[in-house]
Formats: C-alpha cells, structure tokens, sequence
C-alpha cells in the first residue's frame, strides 16, 4: 500500500498548488469481509476529485458524501458503511475522514524516505462508532520523527489504535530491454510497482524506451550495483543473450532478491546452473534452488502480454507466500 500512500502525497501537492483543500479517508476497521482491508486510503480533493479507493467502487460516493463536512469545519469524523444490506459483501466498513493539510517537512522527509527505500509507520487513533472524532486521526513515523496529517490531531489516551508498517514499494528490475522487457513494464506499472529496467551500454537504449519505468541502469553485468538490491525487488532476467544472462547470475549469487526469474526452457535454465556452479563451486545451494525458471505460472499464456500477467502473478504468489488455486476450488473466503 505504500505506492498509493506515495500517490496520495504527490495528488496532494498538486492539489495545494491549485488552492484545494483535502480529506484523506482510510479504513481503520472491519467487521466481516470487504474487497479491501484496513489501511487503505483516498484522498478527496474539495472540487470532488477522488485519488485512489477504498472498495471496489460501490463506497466512494458515500465517502465523498460525508466528507462534506470535514472541509467545512476540519473536525476529523469515522463514518460506516454496511455492506451486508448494500452489496452483500458481509462486512461493515469503519472509515476515519480527516483533514490533510501535511507540513513541507512532512513531504521532505517522506520523499526521502521513499528514496531510500525506508519503511515506516502510521498510527490511526479512532473510536469505533460513527460521529465526530474531534482530535484523532493519524500519526506518521519517517526517520524516527512523528508528524500528523493536520494541526487538530492530538495523542487520545483512550482511543483505538490502528497500526500499519508501510514496507518500501514492490520493486520489479527487469535485466534485458526487448519489446517484452515493455510489456512486462507496462504491466508492473499498473499494480503500482516502482520498475527499473537493466541495460549495456552497447544497447543504446534510453528511458524513453520504456514508458514510465522510474530508472533505466545502465551498466555492464560485472558493474552492476548488486548492493542495490533489496528484499522487496523482484527481478526477472530476460536478456535473450545466454552469455548475458550467465554473467549477471554470477553478479546475482551474492544478493537476496524477494524473487529471481529466468526466461527460457527447462534445458536452457539447466545449462546455465550448471555452468553457474562451474564457476563457483562454493555458491549457496539456496540461490540456486531459488531460481524461477521457465518464469510464470502455467496459465496458456501466449502472446507477450499474456506471458507478462503469467509472470508476474508467479512473482504475487511468491510475494505473498500463497499456493495459486482457482478461487472456486478455495474453501475459505476469499478476502481472508
């Protein structure tokens, strides 16, 4: 949820320059099942623009509704929304408004925060009852200094806490820069990831390239900044070049990846691990049996972008630790 907290703090500048004020509405609790859990945000901009959600779409007019009377008297309130007699959703949704008026240094050290690729934390103070929350709202943790959304949030010595640690953004690198490389981009941008796409210098490639990638590295594989690399990116390596993808595997070994794919058929990906521990006979047996290759999961997946959903519903599930099934063969709900 981080990259919609990111977009949240980005529409809100956008909308300060325009002379707009903004609620920021988050789920803080749940009875039941929802689409969505505690700790997703939107924020409503005065002139009714809504950014991000917190329901598949069936709330948000409710959401705005009652946000009226926030913007007029900035007093934080929890409305509810009961989806059982609404939606059949069998859940009752408990929904903090509050005004969002964030100090620049708030956004300094945000910015600098998700730069860094740092985690931090928000506090929610709330009761769970529809009214007026005079004095709570939310506390943010950046850099091991606290801050609120506005000036009227104040410590409540006997409210209910919401609590949320914030991981920095999913980060997907895709090692090679063919029309694929595109496609899969493309994809990853849309689940909110931040991508990054690794090229040679011979390549001649430039960011233009791939629209809307935050960062094209470009290095040759025995340069390339391994040190960068975090639990929370997943790589995938699809340079179509055997002798590429030998020489970036021996700068990978060393890193710990959330996920490491490769492209290509089952004897190609044996081919290369052998040669792999040719090389370097003391490598960590655990790297090696944690190589996804062929990448994806067996879905039919033909055409590019078919192959790219393939991939990266492979990354979701080890992400997320879950074996895929089909969601009418699952004997539990589904939003459990």
């Amino acid at each position: 949820m981080t990259h919609e907290f990111k977009k949240i703090i980005k529409e809100y500048s956008i909308a300060t320059s325009a002379n707009l004020k903004c609620v920021l509405a988050t789920v803080v609790d749940l009875d039941g099942s929802s689409y969505r859990k505690p700790g997703v945000r939107m924020l409503i901009r005065e002139d009714d623009i809504m950014i991000g959600a917190v329901s598949g779409g069936c709330v948000e007019k409710e959401v705005l509704f009652q946000a009226q009377s926030v913007f007029e008297n900035q007093t934080s309130k929890l409305m509810t929304y009961d989806g059982r007699f609404r939606l059949g959703c069998e859940g009752i949704l408990y929904i903090m408004l509050e005004s969002f008026s964030p100090s620049d240094a708030l956004i300094e050290v945000f910015n600098s925060v998700i730069e860094n690729r740092e985690s931090f934390e928000v506090r929610i103070s709330y009761k769970k009852e529809y009214g007026i929350m005079d004095g709570y709202g939310s506390f943010i943790n950046l850099s091991s200094k606290s801050y609120t959304f506005n000036k009227n949030t104040k410590e409540q010595s006997k409210a209910l806490i919401f609590t949320q640690l914030m991981q920095p953004c999913q980060r997907l690198l895709l090692i090679g820069g063919e029309h694929d490389a595109v496609q899969l981009a493309h994809f990853g941008l849309s689940m909110g990831w931040e991508v990054n796409i690794a090229v040679t210098p011979k390549e001649n490639k430039s960011i233009s390239d791939f629209p809307g990638i935050d960062a094209l590295l470009d290095y040759e594989p025995e340069d390339f900044p391994v040190e960068t690399i975090d639990k929370n990116t997943a790589i995938l390596l699809m340079t179509h070049s055997y002798v590429k993808d030998l020489k970036y595997l021996m700068m990978l070994k060393n890193s710990s990846p959330t996920y490491l794919g490769v492209l290509g058929p089952i004897k190609r990906r044996e081919k290369l691990l052998s040669e792999l521990v040719e090389h370097d006979i003391d490598i960590d047996l655990d790297f090696i049996e944690g190589i996804h290759g062929p990448a994806g999961l067996n879905i039919g997946a033909e055409t590019p972008q078919e192959i790219a959903i393939s991939i990266l519903a492979e990354i979701l599930t080890v992400i997320r630790k879950m074996k895929p099934v089909m969601l009418k063969d699952r004997l539990k709900p589904i939003h459990n």
